[in-house]
């Protein structure tokens, strides 16, 4: 009896220490720290809406950002007026000297003016300058009514040259470039077409004399211009073109320089700041002035593949020259790495014209053409008469 107590005792304490075990309640595992959400960094913004560097010559583009986006121009537009003044000026239609009478409404424009009053009189080039240098709205006004009767009237002149530029990112509806007012449209360009309009302007010396004035009197000395460009005085080299800005527009330039033969235009176009747009274009002077040369490929008259005959002429042979200038921006590192192909005739029966193609050299560097050159006689050569030809032959 007593050793079944036992036994009984011994199963309840077994069975009461198993319940304890089913019914303790696990310890919860803390959870685990959350992880720090990973962000990217924001996307670095340029500080500008677009960008272009061309070469001058030959129209290379260097680099280019947003080339077609159509941005408002400001007072970059008065380089298209320009460009209009300067061909009716080639054309010999008007004359730099003719004197242009201010009218009531170019004697009320707002922005930037030299101040013109009503009936007051000046010559075309001083007006010219007042565009160029000063940035005159009041000027630029004077000497689109004087030059076609009326703004409407230049304005289509304005349009008629982008087309036939090929600037077909660009339209212009007036001739100053000021903030449109309600109703009216904003004068649009791009990059890309900055650039063929660029390339028109720099054929008039004249224009790039006007660009480069950092100072100049105006009204006898009355009224001094200050030009708005101050990448003039920062770069040299720099000689234009034209800067612009309201407030949709943000802070544009098209600007161009020239060092050792190398001529860069560079165009940027919404910039929030006169300081970050004229830092932004001198240092993309800067680096690729010191990337590129012009490499002289041929010069005009220069002597260039192997001597021709020409049995039949009163010379039997001549040497062949080169047609015109050929040069081409090349990073200054592979200059040795140009290439030529010569394409020239052997041996040409009869005489020869001066001027006369002969045949042409081929540029290259890697896969690039860089350019062509025609390959001419120098000069004249007739060819014999039957008898000289027959003395010749038998060795008189």
């Amino acid at each position: 009896m007593k050793k079944l107590f036992i036994c009984l005792l011994i199963s309840g304490l077994i069975a009461s220490n198993a319940l304890a075990k089913e019914t303790r309640k696990p310890k919860k595992t803390p959870p685990a720290p959350a992880k720090k959400e990973q962000t990217a960094p924001p996307e670095k913004k340029d500080p500008f809406q677009a960008l272009i560097v061309m070469e001058a010559s030959t129209g290379k583009i260097l680099e280019e950002i947003n080339p077609h986006l159509k941005h408002p121009l400001a007072s970059v537009t008065k380089l298209m007026t320009a460009c209009v003044v300067m061909e009716k000026l080639e054309s010999g239609a008007h004359q730099l000297t003719e004197s242009v009478t201010v009218s009531a409404a170019s004697s009320k424009m707002g922005g930037s003016q030299v101040y013109l009053k009503q009936g007051e009189s000046f010559t075309l080039e001083e007006l010219m300058k007042a565009i160029m240098v000063a940035s005159g709205n009041d000027a630029a006004l004077a000497v689109a009514e004087h030059l076609t009767g009326t703004r409407e009237a230049f304005v289509e002149e304005m349009n008629k040259k982008t087309k036939s530029l090929g600037m077909n990112d660009s339209e212009f509806h007036s001739v100053h470039g000021l903030p449109p007012a309600a109703g009216q449209i904003a004068d649009v360009s791009s990059c890309r077409d900055l650039m063929l309009l660029s390339r028109e302007l720099l054929k008039y010396p004249k224009l790039l004399e006007w660009t480069a004035i950092q100072t100049e009197p105006f009204r006898e000395g009355a009224f001094i211009m200050n030009n708005h460009n101050r990448i003039l005085g920062k770069l040299p080299g720099a000689d234009g073109f034209k800067t612009g800005f309201y407030s949709d527009a943000g802070f544009n330039v098209v600007a161009t320089a020239k060092k050792d033969g190398l001529r860069l235009v560079v165009a940027v176009l919404g910039s929030p700041s006169a300081r970050i747009r004229d830092n932004i274009a001198i240092e993309k002077f800067k680096k690729y002035m010191a990337k590129y040369s012009m490499a002289p490929l041929a010069k005009k008259g220069q002597a260039m593949g192997e001597t021709i005959a020409l049995p039949q002429g009163e010379t039997q042979s001549f040497q062949a020259v080169a047609a015109a200038d050929v040069s081409y921006p090349v990073l200054r590192e592979k200059l040795s790495a140009v290439k030529k192909e010569i394409h020239l005739h052997r041996e040409l029966q009869g005489g020869v014209e001066e001027g006369q193609k002969v045949g042409d050299i081929v540029f290259m560097l890697e896969n690039e053409t860089l350019g062509t050159v025609d390959l001419i006689a120098p000069a004249q050569i007739k060819k014999l008469g039957f008898f000289k030809r027959l003395l010749r032959r038998i060795g008189f």
